[in-house]
């Protein structure tokens, strides 16, 4: 059957390794983890099967650009595949849906987002599904590099809706990451396909030099062969600016690419570096999911990556088509307090941990709110915030119960008699006070839950199920926002003060993780081993040769970074002029809350009080934290 869908609907003849070990455990009913390299042809593992499997096929993608190539490819391979997103409009989610309820698609794409709304998952219930598909599933390992709490959910969303399997893909997970995820789904080891990370084609590099020597080499470099496909990759949106701006300069044809630019530009640079209009984008990580341009010759680490996943990740966009391409990190430490901050600033305070478990208590049993204004209450980040959530139901203090889209709007596609002629009396009374309830401005009608319980007794879940109703037969047009979650208050009663800081402790333990990871990084630059074996070795990849014969330290030359000039604090009197007024503005006296503020981590409490105007925001930006708070702490203590 393999080889007929393959040849009928692809074109092609071979598969890749792991592949069809993958394609025959789905044909024949059964989960697997497919842990391939980028650019290893996972996404045709789902893909294949999708058309054979008699039910449509629920694809999880963490990225909007990623689910678009995808459908890029399938409707251009014929096959009826779709995606419900944020950037499409009501008529065409709409369309979607209709085809999904009809049968008519076989593969369906949507962010772990979506699963949080009630419209999608009450919609979702209704249609039979043969497979769920996970992308970047290491995001569901909290020690993986790329954890999102959302993902969490994915095993209790998959035995809700009765998928009966599920595949799991990804090119960047460690021994352990596999471990978690075979656990949270239940799959066997039998199930897990592993290919060889090491790739021939790729010659690896790591080039040892100062922050300032880097305009130069990547200058002379690139302007060597002009032409040539590259990426070279930064951590800030301003490195991105300015060194895309630099090159432009030199003649070469560069744009810089970051989640600042809007959509639609971020869209066309994409399409400009896929057609050649562009030859080098320079890049925050937030460019190369789901890229599928074969022939980039080059990927440049302008300043070092996140993690040696990320390395992995960014590198293995290169020489897709099998020829020769180069991967080099410009490597030194001056960058390393940027990327500690990154990990800091996730941590949250003992006190807002404290705040966040006095707020539940004082919710009885129903516990309802926007993450939005909860991270602004509490000063937690979103993402820290939405592992905070995990942690406490794993403590087994809240429940999650449903989410909500608090506003509701329409407007008339059809006139209201119209619409009430198609219905019999008692239900053309409902809607007579569902329309009550929903005041006019110009053309949008704004839906009013409280007066339609107040005045009729109207339910919610009822009103809600009659405006998707009149959306699916095209006579309103619906928008829905300000996602509201509620939680049920399950253990009522605990010990406050024990449980903040048994909480914060876990945040403590992860943050000592993140760190540990930057060290493994820097160690594999630094290493006097091969570096294609090592990079293998990480990802469980035992095959790898150990001397690949086409990396710096097998040329001999071993990596040392260069040391970081003597830095010196400023005396007491400097920190306490830096911090007073942010410390009046806030009233924040913690140590870590002040460090942060002097490395220039941006936290909700950081935007609410506008700290960013303040003279002592991101004075220390250079220094490591850890020196930071222990220089605050003797000033504050």
């Amino acid at each position: 059957m393999i080889p007929t869908l393959l040849r009928r609907h692809f074109g092609f003849t071979d598969l890749r390794p792991g592949q069809e070990a993958v394609m025959t455990r789905l044909l024949a009913g059964q989960s697997a983890v497919a842990i391939f390299p980028t650019g290893s042809g996972k996404s045709l593992c789902y893909q294949l099967p999708a058309i054979a499997l008699p039910h449509l096929t629920l694809v999880i993608s963490p990225l909007l650009a990623l689910m678009h190539d995808q459908l890029a490819f399938l409707t251009h391979k014929g096959i009826p595949a779709a995606t419900l997103d944020s950037s499409q409009s009501a008529e065409q989610s709409h369309h979607v849906m209709q085809q999904a309820r009809e049968g008519q698609l076989k593969v369906l794409m949507v962010s772990v987002e979506r699963l949080k709304n009630e419209r999608f998952r009450r919609f979702i219930q209704q249609i039979p599904l043969s497979l769920l598909v996970v992308d970047e599933a290491h995001c569901i390992s909290e020690w993986g590099h790329n954890f999102r709490p959302d993902y969490l959910k994915l095993p209790h969303y998959r035995h809700a809706l009765a998928i009966p399997q599920v595949v799991l893909l990804t090119a960047t997970a460690t021994p352990a990451v596999i471990r978690d995820m075979q656990n949270k789904f239940d799959i066997p080891s039998n199930g897990v396909i592993v290919t060889g990370f090491y790739r021939a084609n790729l010659d690896l590099a790591v080039v040892p030099l100062q922050p300032a020597a880097r305009e130069q080499w990547l200058t002379k470099t690139l302007m060597q062969d002009p032409t040539a496909p590259t990426i070279v990759y930064v951590t800030l949106q301003q490195t991105a600016e300015s060194c895309a701006q630099m090159l432009t300069r030199q003649g070469l044809k560069a744009q810089a690419y970051h989640a600042r630019l809007s959509a639609p530009l971020r869209s066309q640079i994409q399409q400009d570096f896929m057609v050649g209009r562009v030859d080098c984008i320079v890049a925050t990580i937030a460019f190369g999911m789901g890229i599928d341009k074969a022939d980039i010759r080059r990927v440049i680490h302008y300043d070092l990556p996140k993690s040696i996943e990320n390395y992995s990740q960014e590198i293995g966009r290169a020489g897709r088509d099998g020829q020769a391409a180069r991967c080099v990190v410009l490597a030194h430490q001056a960058q390393l307090p940027v990327l500690e901050n990154f990990v800091y600033g996730d941590t949250p305070d003992l006190s807002a941990i404290t705040h966040l478990l006095i707020l539940i208590k004082q919710s009885g049993t129903e516990w309802e709110f926007t993450l939005s204004q909860l991270a602004s209450d509490t000063n937690i980040r979103p993402l820290p915030l939405k592992t905070l959530l995990v942690y406490l139901e794993i403590a087994g203090i809240i429940s999650p119960a449903y989410s909500y889209y608090a506003d509701y709007r329409f407007k008339f596609v059809l006139k209201k008699g119209e619409i009430l002629s198609h219905f019999h009396p008692t239900r053309q009374t409902f809607l007579t006070e569902l329309f009550a309830c929903a005041p006019q401005a110009r053309s949008w009608c704004t839906m009013d839950f409280d007066a339609l319980w107040q005045r009729y007794q109207g339910e919610r879940q009822r009103a809600v199920a009659a405006l998707d109703y009149l959306q699916q037969q095209g006579w309103i047009e619906l928008e829905s926002k300000q996602m509201t979650e509620v939680y049920r208050v399950v253990t009522p009663e605990w010990d406050g003060p024990q449980q903040a800081a048994a909480l914060h402790g876990l945040f403590l333990q992860k943050e000592q993780s993140e760190l540990a990871r930057l060290a493994t990084m820097l160690d594999f630059f630094t290493s006097p081993h091969c570096l294609s074996h090592r990079l293998a070795h990480y990802f469980a990849d035992t095959a790898a040769p150990a001397r690949c014969g086409h990396c710096s330290v097998c040329r001999g030359q071993v990596a040392t970074l260069p040391s970081l000039p003597p830095l010196t604090l400023p005396n007491n009197e400097t920190l306490r002029t830096w911090c007073d007024p942010f410390v009046a503005k806030t009233g924040c006296q913690d140590a870590r809350g002040l460090a942060r503020f002097l490395c220039g981590i941006s936290t909700p409490m950081t935007h609410r009080v506008s700290a960013k105007s303040l003279a002592g925001f991101g004075q220390l930006t250079t220094q490591p934290f850890a020196t930071v708070l222990q220089a605050v702490t003797r000033v504050y203590q």
